[in-house]
């Protein structure tokens, strides 16, 4: 058995790398419709974070103590969810699509330069998890507007797939680990 060259993945990480690119490049079609651009820049740009600081700012005012509470959970989440992120995208530097994807353009502003794993996604479900925990009655808001971003994130071009399944599962752990911990 002759090793892979240094350049090469292994033949079943480069089906999975390949069907990765296929499937970002089959969402990022959708832009071709102006009218679904524009709706999931919107989505795009809140959750950026705009969405999730206000629900903070607001949270203390409009749920007295339990507000209070879910709020500082979700700013000791968020600062986690930042470091950890940040290590992340240094340590993989995964090239975003519309770098490594001929026919795949950057339809938003990229907050950094690299694609692994999903900050927006990350974030998304740390936050909406936390939320629906303090208050299950927002579940019919807060899961369709984050499911929105990841879908926003693929299909804008500023991420594979992959990316915003982990950035998923990522955000659901810490949540999750912050709900028990503390």
């Amino acid at each position: 058995m002759t090793p892979n060259a240094p350049d090469r993945p292994p033949p079943a990480l480069h089906r999975w790398v390949e069907r990765d690119r296929s499937i970002a490049l089959l969402m990022h079609r959708a832009t071709a419709r102006r009218s679904v651009l524009l709706l999931l820049m919107a989505v795009s740009w809140l959750g950026d974070g705009t969405l999730w600081y206000l629900t903070m700012l607001a949270l203390p005012w409009v749920g007295g103590p339990t507000g209070t509470a879910c709020a500082l959970r979700m700013l000791l989440l968020g600062t986690l969810n930042l470091v950890l992120y940040r290590i992340m995208k240094r340590h993989f530097a995964r090239p975003r699509p519309f770098v490594a994807c001929p026919g795949v353009r950057a339809c938003a502003r990229c907050l950094d330069e690299h694609s692994f794993p999903s900050g927006h996604v990350l974030h998304g479900v740390a936050f909406g998890t936390l939320l629906c925990a303090y208050y299950p009655g927002l579940v019919w808001v807060v899961w369709p507007f984050v499911v929105l971003v990841g879908a926003s994130r693929v299909v804008l071009g500023l991420h594979f797939p992959s990316d915003v399944v982990v950035g998923a599962a990522i955000g659901w752990i810490m949540a999750t680990s912050v709900l028990v911990l503390f």
